[in-house]
């Protein structure tokens, strides 16, 4: 049994190291922080620490053998095969991943007469630079960002190594978390001076732009586009990155992107982090994808439309134009149901075309890739076809009418795929069966060979009996000689003698032994089929893997014409799924104008409407919104658990999906293109930062008052909740006041103040708008809908039993909050702290007897009997418990 290892060990060096061994110091030395994947064969070994830390990660044997320096040598191994679903794990707990390969077979080294099989790195993998699909989100770009900070701007780059993308954008130092929050990146690269938690520190390369212009093979950039010095830099530390983490594939890997494209501000919606928090975009607050908006709108069929659908929602556009031309193609779509329903057919399954092909350009592809672009190029001429005539209208949208352009790239390399790959193919390169028969005639006649050697040595034996004379002759295989002619003794003797004329050339007979009832030989033509059948199986694997290599350099050289039709795919699949959401719930297409209009008819929740359809617990009761001119501002009370916080969220998601190109769930929507979009709704704290619930709602609340403008929507909840109640209701006052004097932006403010209203009279585009309740025999109903004017009480008892507050603490509190009221009555708190709005001073009314108290007063002790005091002991108590309950 092995001996455990030392549990202090010194630290081990290559000193004394078995080449292999060395070999992994060495490697190890260049990626100190990366698991070393070391190729031995046929499995991924891990040695030392990597061994330790990868097998308690994935669940594996950790096994001890050999020692070096006096030390047992942990190991674990994966195979090679399935290695790939091992990095997958690895890299969703945080770990990187050298890939080192064996360079050559141990028969060239031997030839060269090598301590060991040279091993390179070849691949570094990361969060940010993953291809392969075990490791990658369909519906989600794994986008790599790079941050640098230059002058006064903040340089970003994002590239998917996996689809080819690449932006670029200068922005303010503020802007980074609105950033971050818009792409999610699955790895970011930043100088330590950012203190970003969690990114790759790496340093602002220097020669930027010479470095970007050399990645691409130009001498000057000024063709892509204009670009800050700043993205530059962030562009040059991405490509830097890719260098350094796709050694194996460097030169694949830099043409497969496209040039980076400077994105900017302008014509994007602007959302900042609080905002994408709070409207739950694409993933809800408690994790996951489905309670979110993307996951309730997401009708798309293929990963591509799904990854393009998630980005439009999360930079909507703000540009009038192209947001119409987006609906111009729903809505043709929407109106032509038996075309959308043919396209939805063919769309589904259709493979992911720019992931393949980013694997084909990166040299890391596996059959299934070829049979992607076959397929998908294959169904693109179909839909093309289809949007060609189009049902019940003249022409299609442009949208639709560049997107079916794009489907017939030029060359168009589906054809040659479809005659060359076979119907059913294999799992990996290294497997046989890729290139379909028929293809290469070559290739056929070693397969015939491989796997007809029973026929080839029929053949070759009833040859040498024609040649030899001897109908007896029978071909039988050695396992020291190999294949061989055996004779009977006769017929053997004879043909040592005196050979047959036609025994000659390839059938010259060569005497291999003597037996005592038969003679063997052999000959070139036996020979030659003995070295034919061994090398046959090789022969056609190296010439199905030639084949294969071809295909692949034909794909890439319609590169361009595949992206462009993979695109086209994905946006016809975004724009039929809209329709087809549109067609089931009802939803239409709003009106985009360039006024600051708001105006929405029965307008619905998306995500809550749908999640009450799948669980059937009624239907979403829809509500109306108009924050047009003249009433910009809507000031919105009632209770807790009315559906308050749904109707803020409700209107300012119909911003998001109609600026995404989306319709929305009403009636009528008529919405002024919307600049920057603000939700501060829902209350946490900030324990990283140190920042209190109350401090993050008042640095939201800065940032609104500082950033919204005319062209703006805003939705408050609850300003000033945190605080005391005085200073909380100022605050809300002058938040209130500002929003309607100074930004003049369209606004729901949610609120508990109900002294708020009072600036109804006040502010002239201030209107009132409450969640309406109705009590029923003592219990509160809530009907979702909203209603105008303010509302008559809180009901917070009625929640706070609905929550299963003990009776004993509602009926306390009963007491205290009819004490309270009975304080307040007649005052008006805002008349010192603002005299403006003070009313004239009038007697307090007198307030209503307690009915206990006044039963109390009628009573005269000393007439009751004993029995009669207690009965009215208990109708006293009937009369508090009534006044609780009213309270």
């Amino acid at each position: 049994m092995d001996s455990l290892p030392d549990p202090n060990p010194r630290p081990l060096t290559a000193e004394g190291a078995s080449p292999a061994i060395a070999q992994w110091f060495a490697a190890k030395a260049g990626h100190p922080d990366a698991l070393l994947f070391f190729r031995m064969g046929d499995f991924f070994e891990l040695f030392f620490a990597d061994a330790e830390a990868a097998a308690e990660a994935l669940d594996i044997a950790l096994t001890y053998r050999g020692e070096h320096q006096g030390q047992k040598i942990p190991m674990c191994g994966v195979p090679a095969h399935s290695h790939e679903s091992y990095l997958a794990r690895l890299i969703r707990r945080g770990f990187r991943v050298a890939i080192c390969e064996q360079m050559e077979t141990p028969e060239e080294a031997k030839r060269r007469k090598a301590p060991a099989v040279r091993r390179e790195v070849v691949r570094l993998v990361t969060p940010g630079t993953v291809t392969e699909e075990t490791l990658l989100e369909a519906a989600r770009p794994a986008w790599l960002l790079a941050l640098a900070p230059v002058e006064e701007r903040l340089g970003a780059a994002w590239l998917d190594l996996s689809t080819g993308a690449f932006e670029t954008e200068a922005l303010a130092r503020a802007d980074l978390h609105a950033l971050l929050a818009r792409l999610e990146p699955s790895e970011v690269l930043a100088p330590a001076a950012l203190g970003l938690a969690g990114a790759v520190e790496t340093a602002v390369p220097r020669d930027a732009t010479r470095r970007v212009a050399e990645a691409y093979g130009v001498s000057t950039l000024e063709g892509f586009g204009e670009y800050h010095p700043a993205e530059i830099a962030a562009a040059a530390m991405a490509l830097d990155y890719l260098k350094t983490t796709q050694k194996g594939a460097q030169s694949g890997a830099l043409a497969h992107l496209s040039r980076p494209v400077p994105r900017g501000s302008q014509g994007v919606l602007q959302m900042d982090a609080a905002t994408r928090r709070s409207l739950e975009i694409l993933r809800a607050e408690r994790g996951g994808s489905r309670d979110c908006l993307l996951g309730a709108v997401d009708r798309c069929v293929t990963a591509a439309g799904s990854r393009l659908l998630a980005a439009r929602l999360a930079c909507p556009l703000a540009d009038g134009d192209p947001i119409r031309a987006r609906h111009d193609a729903v809505a043709a779509l929407l109106a032509a149901p038996a075309l959308r329903g043919a396209i939805r057919a063919v769309l589904k399954g259709t493979p992911d075309m720019a992931r393949a092909l980013a694997r084909l350009s990166l040299d890391r592809f596996a059959p299934r890739d070829l049979a992607a672009i076959r397929d998908g190029l294959t169904r693109a001429t179909t839909i093309a076809e289809a949007l060609g005539h189009p049902e019940g209208q003249a022409a299609i949208p442009p949208l639709l009418a560049r997107s079916a352009a794009a489907l017939r790239p030029e060359p168009d390399p589906a054809p040659e795929l479809a005659r060359a790959l076979a119907e059913s193919l294999p799992a990996r390169l290294d497997d046989a069966g890729i290139i379909a028969p028929g293809y290469d005639g070559q290739l056929d006649a070693l397969r015939r060979l491989r796997d007809d050697a029973r026929g080839a040595i029929a053949a070759l034996q009833l040859d040498l009996c024609q040649a030899w004379g001897v109908a007896a002759l029978k071909i039988r295989h050695h396992q020291q000689f190999g294949y061989l002619a055996e004779l009977p003794a006769a017929a053997g003797e004879k043909l040592l003698r005196d050979a047959p004329p036609k025994a000659t050339g390839d059938f010259a007979p060569i005497h291999r032994q003597t037996m005592a009832n038969g003679v063997r030989f052999t000959c070139a033509a036996l020979a030659g089929l003995d070295r034919r059948l061994s090398e046959a199986a090789d022969e056609a694997s190296r010439r199905e893997r030639l084949i294969t290599r071809h295909l692949r350099t034909l794909c890439l050289g319609a590169a361009a014409g595949i992206a462009g039709a993979a695109e086209a795919l994905a946006e016809i699949d975004m724009q039929a799924a809209s329709a087809e959401l549109a067609a089931d719930g009802g939803w239409c297409r709003p009106e985009m104008t360039e006024r600051p209009d708001f105006a929405i008819t029965g307008g619905r929740h998306p995500v809550v409407a749908a999640a009450l359809a799948r669980s059937r617990a009624g239907a979403f009761v829809p509500n109306d919104c108009d924050l047009s001119a003249g009433q910009r501002i809507c000031l919105l009370t009632g209770p807790n658990m009315a559906g308050k916080s749904t109707f803020l969220r409700q209107n300012a998601l119909f911003v998001v999906l109609a600026q995404a190109g989306l319709f929305v769930p009403a009636e009528r929507a008529r919405i002024g293109v919307t600049d920057r979009l603000f939700s501060r709704v829902g209350a946490s704290d900030d324990l990283a930062g140190g920042r209190s619930t109350f401090m993050v709602e008042m640095a939201e609340t800065a940032a609104i008052l500082n950033l919204a403008g005319p062209r703006s929507l805003v939705v408050l909840d609850e300003v000033g909740r945190g605080t005391a109640t005085w200073d909380g209701l100022a605050i809300a006052w002058a938040v209130l006041e500002a929003l309607h004097d100074r930004t003049r932006c369209r606004t729901i403010f949610a609120t508990h103040f109900h002294e708020l209203t009072a600036l109804a009279g006040k502010l002239p585009e201030l209107s009132l708008a409450t969640m309406r309740v109705r009590e029923w025999r003592g219990e509160v109903v809530f009907l979702h809908s909203v209603a105008p004017g303010t509302a008559e009480r809180s009901w917070g008892l009625h929640v706070a039993k609905l929550a299963g507050v003990p009776r004993a603490v509602l009926a306390r509190a009963g007491q205290v909050l009819a004490s309270l009221e009975e304080r307040a009555r007649g005052l008006d708190p805002l008349s010192d702290e603002l005299p403006l709005f003070a009313r004239p001073s009038a007697a307090p009314a007198p307030s209503p007897e307690h009915p206990a108290l006044a039963a109390l007063a009628a009573l005269d002790p000393d007439r009751l009997s004993p029995r009669e005091a207690q009965e009215m002991i208990y109708h006293l108590r009937t009369l508090m418990d009534g006044a609780v309950n009213r309270a």
